[in-house]
């Protein structure tokens, strides 16, 4: 287990639209930032960078406060609950999640933001780029806000991942006395993803960061679709 850890933001990138390189957006930022990428780095950016560079955007009535809710729909599979203007619904991803995942915070008005439609993939671009240029083995997790049953308050989390073990299966292994652990699995991607947006924060334009010094055997490959999302057989809510 690591002992140390450091978490650190990459400035510099500045506003992405549809189309961007942003695979290239971040190494430029790297190299012109004053922290280097290492061997183990986790690499995390957030959805809404990814979405917008995908063009995952899509045009609304700013004047209409209900104007993406068609949207929710078209992006859910299943609703779950309605509660007032809250929509808890299952995208195709597999995310159970509000409002389908879309946003509308830091897009400009008349425009809404969706969920990518293959986070891992995204990672998986991103993460390419980044071993190419610096040639060295990092890992990237596509981060999101959500909210979680029965706690308030949000946390940021991963939707997508490469490079990186989203889960790391501790059954079988000991506790600290000895005991033999049963049903423990530590949803690590997700602990990386909340790690990072502490120095992102949600309004300071700042999509990237990275943090260093995870075990190294969190690294291998996985995918946060295929790995991290419980499936409804094993789900007791669904």
């Amino acid at each position: 287990m690591a002992q140390r850890l450091e978490v650190f933001a990459v400035e510099g990138i500045g506003e992405v639209r549809p189309g961007d390189d942003l695979a290239g957006l971040i190494v430029a930022a790297v190299d012109a930032g004053e922290h280097d990428l290492a061997d183990g780095d986790v690499v995390v950016v957030t959805q809404k960078v990814v979405s917008k560079a995908e063009n995952r955007l899509v045009a609304i009535d700013p004047d209409d406060p209900h104007a993406h809710r068609p949207l929710v729909l078209e992006e859910s599979v299943r609703v779950l609950r309605r509660r007032g203007d809250l929509v808890i619904s299952e995208t195709a991803h597999g995310f159970i999640c509000a409002n389908a995942g879309i946003d509308l915070s830091n897009v400009e008005a008349g425009w809404a933001a969706l969920l990518p439609e293959d986070p891992d993939r995204s990672a998986r671009r991103i993460r390419d780029a980044l071993v190419h240029r610096f040639g060295i083995g990092v890992a990237v997790i596509v981060s999101d806000t959500f909210g979680r049953p029965w706690r308030r308050g949000v946390t940021d989390v991963a939707i997508g991942s490469a490079g990186l073990r989203p889960v790391v299966d501790l059954r079988g292994t000991t506790d600290a006395l000895g005991r033999e652990l049963m049903v423990t699995e530590v949803a690590v991607a997700d602990e990386i993803a909340a790690a990072a947006e502490l120095v992102m924060g949600k309004a300071d334009g700042i999509p990237v960061a990275v943090v260093r010094g995870i075990p190294l055997d969190w690294l291998g490959e996985g995918s946060v679709v295929g790995d991290l999302v419980r499936p409804p057989q094993d789900d007791l809510f669904r």
